[in-house]
């Protein structure tokens, strides 16, 4: 299995602060925010990772990361031009995989579950990571099954969520996921969208899901990158 790490976006909720770095290196207490989904990957014995950021960033990110040996891995680096969207970013890392199985990665989200087991384990068809939050309508949302196991309904943002479970940014997909994210057509925003991605294998029933027990934040707009940080110094 190989990691995409997605460091996209203009991180427009975190301006000025976004305005001189890209969001993924802003600090979460004692260390910059992409080092918390990179561990993910490390953890779950991944070590051959590409990295997807914006041209504006490129210097930074690559600066800050490097070539990935201090890391124990193998970066790769892949330029997202202009924001289309998180499938879009991962459709960037096909050569790269190489005909792999894909663990795609958020450089913004901080999770504190220990995910390497259901990493390792994955074999085939498409997994997504579920955590119940109060205001669903902000996320793709996924209703399960009365086992909780096999994804029912998906949908992004819904203005009547049928459950409470927010879709986060830890995304594993087998090998088709490259030729799935062709047939994608843009959102009404003009992005493809990895909630369609995940959709395609949900039309198969190959599409699983697994819940968080744990905190987890999307640390995009201010409150939430300042709850990341009290949660990480409260576990030190």
């Amino acid at each position: 299995m190989k990691g995409v790490l997605i460091c996209g976006g203009m991180g427009t909720r975190l301006r000025p602060l976004t305005d001189i770095t890209n969001k993924s290196l802003l600090p979460v207490y004692d260390k910059p925010l992409v080092l918390y989904p990179l561990q993910v990957l490390l953890d779950a014995g991944i070590k051959d990772i590409a990295v997807i950021t914006g041209p504006e960033h490129m210097t930074q990110i690559t600066q800050f990361l490097g070539d990935g040996s201090k890391y124990g891995g193998t970066f790769a680096y892949k330029v997202q031009e202009k924001p289309g969207g998180i499938a879009q970013a991962l459709a960037l890392a096909e050569e790269f995989a190489e005909g792999s199985r894909i663990c795609a990665m958020l450089g913004d989200n901080v999770f504190f579950d220990d995910l390497s087991p259901m990493i390792k384990e994955f074999k085939k068809g498409a997994r997504v990571f579920l955590k119940e939050v109060p205001d669903p309508e902000r996320f793709g949302v996924a209703e399960l099954d009365k086992d909780g196991k096999m994804v029912l309904s998906l949908e992004e943002k819904p203005k009547a969520p049928k459950s409470n479970l927010a879709v986060t940014g830890c995304y594993l997909y087998d090998e088709r996921c490259f030729a799935m994210i062709r047939k994608l057509k843009p959102s009404p925003r003009g992005e493809l969208e990895i909630t369609d991605l995940s959709a395609l294998y949900l039309e198969e029933k190959s599409l699983t899901a697994s819940v968080l027990k744990d905190e987890w934040i999307d640390a995009g707009t201010f409150e939430s990158l300042f709850r990341a940080a009290e949660l990480v110094r409260e576990r030190k």
